[in-house]
């Protein structure tokens, strides 16, 4: 007898509610090459459909990067692929994109995605690596250096999203916070591990965080009674030492701590400096450079470099001012709002 179940597809979950809440029972965003006119309503909404993310001032970074037929371009952190899929595009025929990120989880099916285009297989090159191998990428897929680099520091809104990568305390989910959750101390060990100096000096110096002390007191201490192993747990403790102040104070304060401790688990800070040190050397002349930043202690040690590159003439010209995404994107994306970009062109 043949079993009817045969070639069926699993029965989807059960959910409480008009609508799935939980970002692994929304099932309609995770395909949705099939559910077009739902997902067009999310984005209309000004949210972003779970497992995707929407590129930020994608107009604003090509006419800055003018990418030509034939040229070669950079995406150091390919993400889900939107500004990439554009560059893509804007270099061919002939042109070439090489694209990195650390994500594990990720890079493989952005991939498949822009494969999917139909690019030729050689004007794309991915590479699984932080952008802090930047120079050694470079070495063997564009020795003679490359026209163009576009570097987005935000993190992807499916990182954010996905409870099981640890990076939000909006749903519970494991303290981990890795880009590439298989290398390095998760959040929860990095934690475990810290002393309360070193963790003061976290909160201070990455999220400008004005109750450092305070907080990092009282994260040691509930973590010395009971391991803190989730992001729900982080958030309360954390909560629970500003129990005093305003809930929208609170709120940025459990926002600033995630902040912190996130940057200090993938080594971003270090990472982003190592990476400025190198993109001069990787240009060609007249190599266009544009840099997609998120808080100020990216932006400040983006402008840092960029006017000590122009003054050392490096650069022949920089962006004076960030440039800010428009009113109607901030409308239309409320992720887009803190993002800031800068500009430099090599000699």
């Amino acid at each position: 007898m043949t079993d009817s179940s045969a070639g069926k597809l699993p029965r989807r979950e059960r959910y409480t509610g008009k609508n799935p809440r939980r970002f692994d029972q929304k099932y309609k965003e995770h395909a949705a090459e099939r559910y077009s006119e739902d997902i067009d309503r999310i984005l209309s909404s000004g949210k972003t459909p779970a497992g995707s993310h929407r590129p930020i001032m994608v107009e604003e970074i090509l006419k800055v990067l003018k990418p030509s037929p034939g040229e070669i371009a950079v995406d150091c952190t390919l993400g889900h692929g939107g500004h990439a899929s554009r560059l893509l595009q804007a270099i061919q025929p002939d042109g070439k994109l090489i694209a990195l990120d650390a994500d594990p989880l990720e890079l493989p099916k952005t991939e498949v995605r822009l494969r999917a285009s139909g690019c030729a297989p050689e004007s794309l090159v991915v590479v699984r690596s932080n952008f802090v191998g930047l120079a050694h990428t470079l070495a063997t897929h564009a020795p003679e250096g490359v026209d163009m680099v576009l570097v987005d520091l935000g993190l992807s809104s499916m990182q954010i999203d996905d409870p099981k990568r640890g990076f939000s305390y909006k749903h519970d989910g494991p303290l981990d916070m890795r880009m590439n959750p298989q290398k390095g101390l998760s959040a929860a060990d990095w934690i475990a591990k810290a002393a309360a100096v070193n963790l003061a000096r976290v909160l201070s110096e990455n999220a400008d965080e004005p109750k450092a002390e305070l907080l990092a007191s009282a994260i040691l201490q509930a973590q010395s009674s009971a391991a803190l192993s989730t992001t729900q747990g982080l958030a309360t403790v954390v909560r629970r030492a500003m129990k005093k102040s305003p809930e929208s104070t609170v709120s940025a304060t459990v926002q600033r701590v995630f902040q912190a401790i996130r940057i200090a688990v993938n080594d971003e800070f270090g990472s982003l400096d190592a990476l400025l040190r190198q993109l001069p050397t990787s240009m060609k002349s007249g190599g266009r450079i544009a840099i997609l930043s998120f808080h100020s202690g990216e932006d400040r040690r983006v402008k840092a470099a960029f006017k000590m590159g122009l003054a050392s003439s490096i650069f022949a010209q920089i962006s004076e001012d960030v440039v800010r995404t428009s009113f109607a994107e901030q409308h239309s994306n409320p992720r887009s709002a803190s993002a800031k970009l800068r500009w430099a062109v090599r000699v």
